[in-house]
């Protein structure tokens, strides 16, 4: 055996042993589903989780308005889709056209709502056992807190302690007597406050969703003389919560006798609307007799637990439409939507009936018209002083019967020709190019646009959102607060007086409400001219 073999076997043991004398890495438990369970609901339950799902709310309604949405108005969501044919079926799919009520918005809504019941409950069952519980002991040094004063008296300890309780429990102090002391506290609304405000909160969310679930709400357009009855099939629109009952609904019906709208005439706001109204005959029941009432904006007329409220108003033009064998295929008024703040009005006429062949109509309905050189016909003020009505002719297969649902104001000319236009007065009879008819403009009527609307959450929500602006000022004004008196007998019949103050906010106040316990105090045990002795540090009182 060489020298290198013997200091090669003395070697290798030592190395062994080096080795195995290291510490092993600690081995960490594993996470069991009651730990990942329990730790997620730590996160989720965190008020800074509800912060970001609410801020996530926020920005998840962003596109309720910015895109149409089928429960207003589903014709806009249509040609939303026949506009954009790549863009409108993704963002079909991602729900942008039923935001409120798709489920990636659904989930965002219960998660808050969750999120804010895990951490509101309890903070609410701490504080509640808070409130019951005692005010703190006296600190052993008050000269420590940051507002303190001292005095000296005649008075007997007790006489100055029995004055302490009495003037703070005339301000509503909770008061707690310890040895020699007296312990006040003041100021558990603004946590009451701030607890009630997301309390109010949980409240307005399971309002909303009362709301969303159950609630009804459609629209409709009635003309003068015309009427309504509250049934599915007699709306325009018609949007209902998933839980709703649409066979329920109230059975009251009205006819709309006369719509009035009065305009500034002259001056800067020449034009500008002053009033609208409608006058309404209205049954509450089909066996009730009518009663005449008269809603305007923001006074909406109510029947039961239904409003009806006037929100728009316009104008349809009154026309007679012959075919080429000269048969009248339409007359009466005819819908046309308001463009701009004079009432330049858009709409469409169609004659499917006509024969030998279909032909509709685009139009304009100017209730002042006038020609301007640049722009043609406009309408230079919102009431009906010179009505005029412009149209273009479509001659063709208007493409209603294709089983695919076409909106009344609107006219599909892909298989339409343009044969002609022309501009009529009331009393103008136009005979249309090619023998294909003829339409007179009899005159007009004004239209009132109502939205009937059931929602069983509002009134939980309003009165949510009244508790929780007084909650939330409760916890913006209140202060949170504690005062000490401490009564000490320091020989030759002295007493040394001693009040400390102590605000768990930085909002001044305190000092003057330590002023005016020790003026109080004074009444009841006078100050002695005598120079100012130093409070003894006396030991922790127990609560």
């Amino acid at each position: 055996m060489t020298t290198a073999d013997i200091e090669s076997t003395d070697r290798e043991p030592l190395e062994a042993t080096t080795l195995s004398t290291q510490p092993e890495p600690p081995r960490l438990p594993g996470l069991g589903w009651a730990e990942l369970a329990r730790w997620a609901w730590r996160q989720l339950t965190s008020m800074r989780t509800a912060l970001f799902l609410l801020f996530l709310l926020a920005v998840g309604a962003v596109p309720g308005s910015v895109f149409p949405q089928r429960g207003n108005n589903s014709g806009d969501v249509l040609t939303y889709l026949s506009q954009h044919p790549k863009l409108g079926p993704f963002l079909d799919r991602l729900g942008m056209f039923d935001v409120f009520g798709s489920a990636w918005f659904a989930s965002v809504y219960l998660l808050l709502f969750v999120s804010l019941a895990g951490c509101v409950i309890p903070r609410s069952l701490v504080h509640a056992r808070a409130m019951r519980a005692k005010p703190p002991a006296a600190p052993r040094n008050l000269a420590r807190l940051p507002e303190h004063r001292t005095y000296v008296t005649e008075a007997a300890p007790q006489v100055v302690l029995d004055a302490a309780r009495a003037a703070l429990r005339g301000r509503r102090w909770r008061l707690a007597a310890g040895a020699g002391t007296v312990s006040a506290e003041k100021g558990y609304a603004r946590e009451t406050g701030n607890l009630v405000f997301h309390l109010a909160l949980i409240v307005l969310l399971l309002g909303v969703a009362l709301g969303s679930l159950f609630g009804t709400k459609g629209s409709v357009i009635v003309v003068d003389g015309a009427g309504f009855a509250n049934t599915l099939t007699r709306f325009d629109a018609f949007t209902a919560g998933r839980a709703a009952n649409t066979d329920d609904l109230p059975p009251f019906s009205f006819v709309m006798t006369k719509f009035r709208a009065t305009y500034e005439r002259g001056g800067p706001q020449d034009g500008a609307p002053r009033t609208f109204e409608a006058d309404l005959l209205v049954r509450d029941t089909p066996t009730s007799p009518q009663r005449h009432v008269t809603i305007e904006v923001n006074k909406p007329l109510t029947i039961g637990g239904t409003k009806v409220f006037l929100i728009g108003h316009g104008y349809a033009p009154v026309v007679t439409v012959k075919d080429g064998q000269g048969r009248v295929v339409l007359n009466g008024p005819v819908v046309f939507l308001p463009r701009d703040s004079k009432f330049l009005s858009q709409g469409v006429i169609k004659a499917p009936d006509a024969r030998p062949t279909q032909f509709g109509f685009r139009g304009l309905f100017l209730p002042t018209a006038q020609v301007d050189p640049v722009r043609g016909g406009i309408s230079t003020y919102p009431a009906a002083d010179s009505p005029g009505l412009l149209l273009t002719l479509f001659v063709g297969d208007l493409g209603e019967d294709n089983g695919v649902s076409q909106s009344v104001y609107q006219l599909d000319t892909t298989k339409m020709k343009q044969t002609g236009a022309k501009g009529m007065r009331i009393g103008d009879v136009w005979t249309l190019p090619g023998g294909v008819g003829s339409i007179s403009f009899d005159g007009y009527k004004e239209f009132a646009s109502f939205s009937v609307a059931h929602d069983p959450g509002k009134d939980p929500v309003f009165i949510a959102a009244m508790t929780a602006l007084t909650g939330l000022m409760l916890s913006l004004f209140v202060r949170r607060r504690r005062i000490w008196v401490r009564a000490t007998a320091a020989g030759d019949g002295r007493t040394l007086v001693a009040v400390g103050g102590l605000a768990k906010t930085e909002a001044g106040g305190l000092g003057r409400e330590v002023d005016d316990m020790m003026d109080e105090l004074r009444v009841a045990a006078p100050e002695l001219q005598e120079p100012e002795l130093q409070e003894p540090e006396l030991p922790e009182e127990s609560q």
